[in-house]
């Protein structure tokens, strides 16, 4: 017996975890609720005064003055609690973990780029804050997430800078290496970009209302993360991916966006599923050096040009997309021979007049949407002025009778005959 205890004598708990547990436990124990009157500077001063675990409630009224939250409280509103900045600064400055901010409004932050003042400025400390049902309104930039592990900016209401120059403006959520963060169901209206992301991974932005912004979502340098369910109106460009690997970006909406619905720049090994661009853009689709990507059962529809794909863009998988009603459907300049589809099951084409003999739901002929005179037209837009002349029109015959002659480009082998079943969806304007 004296050598078993002698062998198995080590606590199976360590004390530093014990020590841990009953930090937390005292802090919830001895947390309060406490009651703040509105009022210049005393905001801070409940702040200063308050201890971790502590419910600081804001009753109606305009609290004055920048706050710095060093320590982990909630703040919570009641929708007329307002703190304002008086234009120097940030608003809001959290810079300890598991922060709470509910149901405020924020405001006044100060306009200073370089300085990056922010309606609520979440530091490197400020690990699991919570930023929930607040309204953002005469700030920089909304929220700034900068280093923060696992922030969550939800239900939110930011409305952005008109300031003349779009540049010039903040992005309504800026997350800068900010690994494990989710920015979901907020409405973010002006300012430069909807949700700005660089140099981080594992995020999450999901279910937000995007519009009259430059870029929607955009990417950079920034891997491993998800862009799923949100709803983009009105803005320069949807989606932008740069410089990022292994993003999925599902079942999104670009309504009216006015350049491009979805971008692509060096966006590798990701997956582009279920999503809807319509409403006139200019592009649907453009893809720029982009490769080993999955680009699937997404709707374009009724833009200048369906997919612009350039710059040696290599080995995508393209297939069970619709192509509706879109001027030109494909842009490709280049001499390659590109493949779009997948196990004999290709894309539908609106301008595709073809025929189905066994009813297989694949078009008897493969398409073709580009040919040596969409070649000479995009190299030389003045060639425009030929379109109908009889040369023209010898050169398409010459074409069609002998398929040698055909410059390169994309070939849908098994063309649908009709949009797949798992696109046909309800989209709603919301």
């Amino acid at each position: 017996m004296k050598a078993f205890n002698k062998h198995y004598s080590k606590p199976l708990i360590s004390k530093a975890l014990i020590g841990g547990l009953l930090f937390l436990f005292s802090i919830f124990i001895h947390a309060q609720e406490i009651q703040v009157a509105p009022g210049k500077g005393v905001l801070q001063a409940a702040i200063n005064a308050a201890s971790n675990g502590d419910t600081l409630i804001l009753e109606s009224g305009t609290y004055t003055g920048s706050v710095v939250i060093d320590r982990s409280l909630k703040l919570l509103g009641n929708q007329s609690s307002i703190i304002d900045g008086e234009e120097t600064g940030h608003t809001i400055i959290v810079s300890a973990p598991d922060v709470v901010i509910k149901g405020l409004q924020i405001q006044h932050s100060g306009k200073v780029l370089t300085t990056e003042d922010s309606a609520i400025f979440i530091t490197s400390k400020g690990d699991r804050a919570r930023i929930d049902s607040n309204k953002m309104q005469h700030n920089l930039i909304g929220v700034y997430l900068k280093g923060p592990d696992s922030a969550v900016v939800a239900n939110n209401t930011i409305i952005g800078s008109l300031n003349h120059r779009i540049n010039d403006r903040g992005n309504g959520v800026y997350v800068w290496n900010s690994p494990g963060s989710i920015v979901e169901n907020n409405d973010i209206q002006y300012g430069r970009d909807g949700i700005f992301v660089t140099t981080s991974k594992n995020n999450i932005f999901r279910n937000n209302r995007l519009h009259d912004l430059r870029f929607a979502v955009h990417y950079m340098y920034t891997q491993d993360s998800e862009v799923s369910g949100n709803i983009s109106s009105h803005n320069h460009v949807g989606y932008a991916l740069m410089f990022s690997d292994r993003i999925k970006v599902k079942n999104n909406q670009s309504i009216g966006d006015a350049e491009r619905g979805l971008f692509f720049n060096f966006a590798n090994y990701s997956v582009i599923d279920g999503n809807r661009v319509r409403g006139g853009t200019k592009k649907c689709v453009f893809i720029y050096n982009a490769n080993f990507n999955q680009i699937s059962n997404n709707i374009f529809q009724d833009c200048q040009i369906g997919i612009h794909f350039t710059a040696g863009s290599e080995k995508n998988e393209i297939y069970g997309n619709a192509f509706i009603n879109n001027r030109t459907q494909v842009k490709y300049v280049g001499t390659r021979y590109i493949e779009w589809s997948k196990d004999h099951r290709g894309n539908y084409w609106s301008d595709n007049t073809a025929f189905d003999i066994n009813g297989d739901g694949i078009a008897d002929q493969p398409y073709q949407p580009n040919d040596l005179v969409d070649q000479i037209v995009w190299r030389h837009p003045i060639a425009k002025l030929l379109l109908n002349s009889p040369s023209v029109k010898i050169l398409k015959w010459a074409q069609s009778e002998f398929p040698g002659l055909h410059p390169g480009g994309v070939t849908d082998s098994a063309p649908l005959i009709s949009p797949p079943q798992d696109i046909d969806r309800d989209y709603s304007d919301g």
